[in-house]
């Protein structure tokens, strides 16, 4: 599924903008067919964005169940003979939709996009009324995982991850044609001849072509072009290898990209253009080292979240170039998309400027030790009545989806396919060996990890010998050791030390401490902003001491909204920065440290 884009021979229409929009608590609207007209007593809704955060109080915000969005676009005259598409980016988390009178699609999974062809129900110059109806709901069947409960109050949602379960329509959304034959996907992979550190190596792109339509077998064309629009290889045939002599490969810190234009002919004459982004280079893991264009790569960063006032994961183009400006200034060079897909904006962001990526799947909270943290109480996380085979399902589903969506990206160069979950049991590990395997299948390219917690240490973790990368989140000195940074030193210093006889690169992929923006002590305190200064000081220390050592990720860039409870006031204050991008102390820290490191 290749993403809408103008070229010459295609054209979108966004259909961002205010849509019409009615809360369902009831469940009543799908019967009461609310698709087949105008929706009545609604309100508008910006789109993209979570509503939870639009209209004050706690109804909507606290929401569980269906929400309707509803819009009209105008086809354009222009498309006439054209296959017409109707896209959406993301629902959270599982949407069905209309085109005026007729249910066209339903997707399961809220990050990830999907789409319809719709030619058959709209006309060139009318409008088309556009209804979609989007249910938050989490429960033992999805990712990630949830309960509702029905109270007497009406339905509570539970879920096991320590983030706000924002919801509805948070990407843009797209109408967009294509010839009747057109380019249906394109799989590129990129490599080198020999030695990627030598100087004027020659690059090797691959590629497989599908086309789609009217003429499956027509034939296809490839050029590659440079930034400048020179063109440096060319070929024929639906797959193929170019040459790239003396090529310039993407890297971190430098986003350079070649053009690969896929054309696809009828004779002479090209029938459909799509222009693939295409960065050369190569990721590999030896020993404990993790190699980009066989040059030792060390991750500094952070895992993020699409958090922001008001819109809450919505994406918005200011926010995001902001984000990425403060990734800059603090001397940053990756992060990890947790504990989601990221929209496609953002991942483009980061192709186009060398920021390197780990992209992680929505599977998060399978786990009952850190439910428990969180208020829920699990008894057995992987069991037919919780954790089960058809959760399985949708996080392959997810994994697919995952990688089709982001396969040709240069950025990305590791795949983590859950967060913190049990890893300790053999249950888990019987759920988990099919989703590697998976992975590697649609993917044998890139390495592929997940994400430890604390609970499932060196010593006891089932899965670790099917990752190629070890990555563990450590709360020495806060959830463990609180307060006690001396013995917090001590027990990080002994784990590292087990986890680096695996012989695998380590990431720190989550450390941190809570702390509230301008609170001070002179003893320093858990909260304050010395603590947490104090804290990331101790960790560096010890990072230091151990070779294996090949990045870390501090918890978090910012601070960002999760459920309410007695664990959390106002949300989680990891961050290094406040929820509206105001630096803590902790951020001039991690300037000075990973600016010194070039």
């Amino acid at each position: 599924m290749l993403r809408p884009q103008d070229s010459p021979t295609r054209e979108r229409r966004s259909l961002a903008g205010l849509w019409r929009f009615r809360a369902d608590a009831d469940g009543t609207g799908r019967q009461a067919r609310w698709f087949a007209a105008p929706l009545a007593e609604a309100i508008d809704m910006p789109v993209p964005a979570s509503y939870n955060d639009i209209v004050p109080g706690r109804e909507l915000h606290d929401h569980v169940g269906d929400v309707w969005y509803q819009t009209t676009a105008r086809v354009p005259r222009g498309w006439a003979d054209q296959r017409v598409v109707l896209r959406f980016d993301a629902a959270t988390h599982h949407a069905t939709v209309w085109a005026n009178d007729t249910e066209v699609m339903s997707h399961s999974g809220g990050y990830t996009p999907f789409e319809a062809d719709v030619t058959g129900l709209v006309s060139p110059g009318e409008e088309v009324r556009v209804t979609a109806v989007v249910d938050n709901t989490l429960t033992w069947e999805t990712i990630p995982p949830g309960i509702v409960e029905d109270t007497p109050h009406g339905k509570r949602q539970k879920y096991m991850h320590d983030f706000f379960n924002y919801a509805g329509l948070h990407r843009p959304v797209w109408l967009y044609a294509t010839p009747a034959t057109y380019v249906e996907d394109i799989t590129v992979v990129t490599g080198v001849d020999g030695d990627p550190t030598t100087p004027g190596v020659t690059g090797t792109v691959r590629y497989d072509v599908v086309v789609g339509g009217a003429d499956a077998g027509a034939q296809v064309r490839v050029r590659l072009l440079d930034a400048d629009g020179g063109e440096v290889a060319s070929g024929t045939g639906a797959s193929g290898e170019l040459r790239v002599p003396d090529a310039h490969l993407w890297q971190p810190g430098e986003g350079y990209q070649y053009d690969l234009v896929v054309e696809v002919l009828d004779g002479d004459a090209v029938v459909d253009s799509y222009l693939q982004k295409v960065g050369v280079r190569t990721v590999e893991v030896r020993g404990t080292d993790f190699l980009i264009n066989g040059v030792p790569f060390y991750f500094r960063g952070f895992g993020m979240h699409e958090d922001h006032n008001t819109r809450g994961k919505g994406h918005d183009d200011a926010e995001m170039v902001h984000d990425f400006e403060l990734l800059r200034w603090i001397g940053a060079n990756s992060f990890r998309t947790s504990h989601y897909p990221y929209s496609e904006e953002f991942m483009d962001y980061a192709d186009a400027h060398g920021v390197v990526v780990i992209d992680e799947t929505a599977a998060v909270g399978m786990n009952a030790a850190v439910a428990q943290v969180l208020g829920t109480r699990i008894d057995k996380v992987f069991s037919p009545e919780a954790v089960s085979h058809k959760t399985r399902e949708a996080h392959a589903a997810a994994i697919r989806e995952l990688i089709q969506r982001d396969k040709n990206r240069p950025a990305v160069v590791l795949w983590s396919i859950s967060n913190e979950p049990e890893s300790h049991t053999p249950e888990s590990e019987e759920y988990f060996q099919p989703l590697f395997e998976l992975a590697r299948e649609l993917d044998p390219h890139r390495p592929v990890g997940f994400v430890n917690v604390m609970y499932s240490k060196a010593d006891v973790d089932l899965l670790v010998k099917y990752s190629d990368v070890i990555m563990i989140n450590r709360y020495y000195g806060w959830y463990a050791s609180s307060g006690d940074l001396a013995a917090a030193e001590a027990a990080l210093e002994d784990e590292l030390a087990q986890w680096e006889a695996h012989g695998k690169p380590i990431l720190m992929t989550e450390y941190g401490a809570d702390t509230v923006a301008g609170l001070h002590d002179l003893t320093g305190a858990m909260w304050s902003e010395e603590y947490q200064g104090e804290l990331l000081d101790m960790y560096h220390r010890v990072f230091e001491r151990h070779a294996a050592m090949s990045g870390e990720h501090v918890w978090n860039f910012a601070d960002f909204a999760t459920s309410r409870g007695i664990v959390r006031v106002d949300g989680n204050k990891k961050g290094a920065f406040t929820r509206d991008r105001r630096p803590k102390a902790a951020a001039h820290l991690l300037r000075r440290r990973w600016t010194a490191a070039g």
